[in-house]
């Protein structure tokens, strides 16, 4: 999709784009792109693909997530900067945190933080397993975020523990959830949360299938969660 069809699409959703923010989107394509020659931050450069697939993809967990009411929220292994930079753009009130093992995409942030002037965003360079067990993050989230990163058990283990109890976790996925989510049923449940719903949608020009899935985090994360760095991969919860 052009510029035009985004802003119109996001439009119909309830969210309006000021010049301003269409400007920081603008930017933001131009500086993945840029970057993206020196290192691989996406493999999808063509502008209006990146605008579909990348931009309007990450600003649908707004649709279905009432952003407004949320204030501080964690991306975990978001290094080129999805959702939290499309998201940070629309809803500029947010305290966005960005989780990533690798030093390299958090200067690629921290650079697009500061020519888009984007204030409230801190790139964090950790493993998720040892930021979870840091006393300054461990459940101190409204919201908590991932976009294809991992399978849902053992995503949960890398997010749920950023998650305040009251506060949730969303995890954004490709086509067909349901193995998943029955796979990671009893990691869901160990770690404190519990599944709300999954709202499945088409992305725009035939772009494939999305589901979004809402876990409420209703009790605090044991401690002994996430383990080490290695171990959820190796021992995934199910």
């Amino acid at each position: 999709m052009g510029k035009e069809q985004f802003v119109t699409r996001l439009q119909e959703k309830g969210i309006e784009l000021s010049p301003e923010q269409l400007n920081q989107f603008d930017q933001y394509y131009r500086l993945l792109v840029e970057w993206n020659e020196k290192m691989n931050l996406t493999g999808i450069t063509e502008e209006d693909e990146v605008y579909t697939k990348h931009f309007y993809d990450s600003v649908s967990l707004a649709f279905y997530v009432p952003l407004q009411d949320v204030t501080k929220v964690a991306d975990i292994g978001g290094g080129a900067g999805f959702p939290s930079i499309p998201l940070k753009i629309c809803f500029p009130h947010l305290e966005m945190t960005i989780i990533d093992s690798l030093q390299k995409r958090m200067n690629f942030l921290e650079h697009v933080g500061n020519e888009l002037g984007l204030t409230n965003l801190r790139p964090y360079h950790s493993r998720a397993e040892e930021a979870g067990q840091d006393k300054n993050l461990r459940e101190s989230f409204d919201l908590v975020t991932a976009r294809a990163v991992a399978r849902l058990n053992l995503l949960s283990e890398f997010c749920m523990p950023f998650a305040k109890v009251g506060g949730m976790f969303v995890a954004m996925k490709g086509s067909d959830v349901s193995f998943e989510l029955n796979e990671a049923k009893k990691a869901i449940k160990t770690l404190g949360g519990k599944t709300r719903k999954v709202e499945t949608f088409q992305l725009p020009d035939e772009a494939g299938e999305r589901n979004i899935v809402i876990i409420d985090k209703l009790e605090a994360t044991p401690k002994a969660y996430p383990r080490r760095p290695g171990v959820p991969a190796k021992k995934p919860l199910v």
